[in-house]
């Protein structure tokens, strides 16, 4: 069938993903091809020390891109997009959203990077014997607990961002278990919340008397290919201004940024991992067998099946990356050269090949925020070089490359080297694979394993939680996502695998000498520079 057609029919699937500054909308034939595509850009804010998103920004946003994604359907198809198949929402994992039994919101939506729940995670460590990070959500219900904060006793629903949009376009407040495995430990043979956790948090809140306990306001439980609902006229007129959007479309359950990475790279089944770079970058390896103790740099999370996965994951990417870039672009037009931005990054990119394998000696930090791996709470932006460094653009460049893989490096390290944990592939995706063959082969002597990337990487997300919403529509409801990935998705797609060189992965190892040297030095900026 014609483009045109499948669409008039439904034949397709719509998947959207929130993410750090952007807002994706990608529609798809039930091959797994991309049709069109919705764009809405946006940024958090640092509002009374949260990192933030004001909720009527969520609301613009998805309604914007969903906005885009319709006028690009009816520009290139001369036909309007009223209906799919079935749809998908996915988000930033973690965080919380808090809302009372009126549906209102009733503190301060805090994202993934906010690190201001030391207290918290420490106590829930040492309660669960399991590694709670700073970012997950339940680490900032108890922090609000902790510090007293009125709105707990009134809370009726916590939330990930993915799960609050869900609930809005179909009633229901459910999650899929990779995004819920970032609110709270997954019994992956359960599929479900650890029960016994569980039990542990609702006997260590007891004494406030508050009248919920955990499974009453936080989202239920569901994997990929369960029922989460349909979209209601309530949700259509909250997604679609047009008014044109049909009521009554499957909904699959919302998923995390990290579940959606694993779908995008078909890297759900055992023995496979990802590494997802842009504004945050977290790799994730499934997992064949247990880590042989607990780590507090490792995050054992879920795929959207349910099978258990140790993922390191740094808050922060590729934010000052893109600040430099955004800085040649100003020179350029003070120059009288307007660059264009792909141009832009795609030459400077490129010619960091050319730089020293190890950078020159060159140093930086794109510390935005805190940082979990290196237990570092807040961030400062830092360039360092020495007299004697090899300073020029080139590797200038490879070094604010070079650093966004740092920090999720160390926890790679941890994971390869000291569980010797065995990959048969790792499969590389977002912003920053985009320009071919570099960020692919930085990557590669990070990790010192081949890196493989396919043609549909820079899509990401969007285009995973998209594929989880045609998963829906499968013919066999008994075929499991890792089946009807590897035969109905992927069994064609193309990709290129680059291996890094002994020199290159040599020299990846010497910039992270320096890399952890210098955390001294990123510690003392941020006791100094407060202002």
């Amino acid at each position: 069938m014609k483009a045109q057609e499948l669409i008039q029919s439904g034949k397709t699937a719509i998947g959207i993903e929130l993410g750090s500054t952007r807002i994706k909308a990608v529609l798809i034939d039930l091959e797994g091809n991309v049709l069109a595509v919705g764009i809405h850009d946006w940024e958090n804010s640092f509002i009374n020390g949260v990192w933030t998103y004001g909720m009527d920004e969520i609301d613009a946003g998805i309604r914007g891109s969903y906005s885009s994604l319709r006028k690009n359907v009816e520009e290139k198809y001369q036909v309007s997009l009223t209906t799919t198949g079935a749809l998908g929402v996915s988000a930033m994992m973690h965080g919380y959203i808090a809302q009372d039994k009126d549906d209102k919101v009733i503190a301060p939506f805090q994202t993934w990077r906010n690190t201001n729940t030391q207290a918290s995670a420490d106590v829930l460590t040492e309660l669960f014997d399991f590694n709670i990070p700073l970012r997950w959500s339940i680490a900032h219900l108890y922090q609000r607990i902790l510090d007293g904060e009125e709105h707990v006793k009134d809370l009726a629903y916590v939330a990930t961002l993915a799960a609050y949009i869900h609930r809005k376009l179909t009633g229901k407040h459910v999650i899929g278990i990779g995004d819920a495995s970032g609110m709270f430990p997954i019994d992956s043979e359960k599929l479900d919340y650890d029960q016994g956790m569980v039990d542990k948090f609702d006997a260590l809140i007891k004494d406030k008397n508050y009248s919920w306990k955990l499974r009453d306001i936080f989202p239920k439980v569901l994997c990929a290919g369960d029922d989460a609902g349909t979209l209601t006229a309530e949700g259509a007129a909250y997604l679609d201004e047009s008014g044109t959007l049909k009521a009554g479309i499957p909904v699959c359950a919302p998923e995390g940024d990290a579940g959606t990475g694993m779908v995008a790279t078909n890297s759900v089944g055992p023995r496979t991992g990802n590494v997802s770079a842009g504004t945050s970058t977290f790799a994730m390896l499934v997992m064949e067998k247990s880590l042989s103790k607990m780590y507090r740099e490792i995050d054992m999370v879920t795929t959207p099946s349910g099978y258990p996965v140790a993922m390191s994951h740094a808050n922060n990417g590729t934010s000052d990356l893109n600040a430099w870039v955004r800085l040649f672009g100003e020179f350029s037009a003070l120059m009288g050269q307007q660059a264009d931005p792909g141009k832009l990054y795609e030459k400077l990119y490129t010619n960091s090949l050319e730089g020293d394998v190890d950078c020159g000696g060159l140093l930086a930090y794109g510390y935005y925020s805190g940082e979990n791996v290196t237990m570092i709470n807040e961030g400062r932006l830092a360039f360092l070089r020495t007299p004697n460094s090899n300073f020029n653009l080139k590797n200038f460049m490879r070094v604010h490359l070079y650093t966004s893989l740092g920090a999720v490096k160390m926890g790679m390290d941890i994971l390869m080297k000291d569980e010797k944990m065995k990959v048969d592939r790792i499969m590389g995706h977002g912003g920053f694979f985009k320009t071919a063959g570099v960020g692919q082969r930085y990557l590669a002597a990070a990790v010192n394993a081949p890196v493989t990337v396919m043609d549909t990487a820079s899509e990401g997300g969007a285009w995973g939680i998209a594929l989880l919403a045609a998963f829906l529509l499968r013919e066999d409801k008994s075929q499991s996502l890792e089946d009807y990935l590897e035969k109905k998705i992927f069994s064609e797609l193309s990709g290129s695998t680059i291996e890094a060189t002994p020199e290159e992965v040599e020299g990846f190892e010497r910039f992270m000498d320096r890399y952890k040297a210098g955390l001294a030095v990123e510690k003392a900026a941020i006791a100094a520079m407060d202002w």
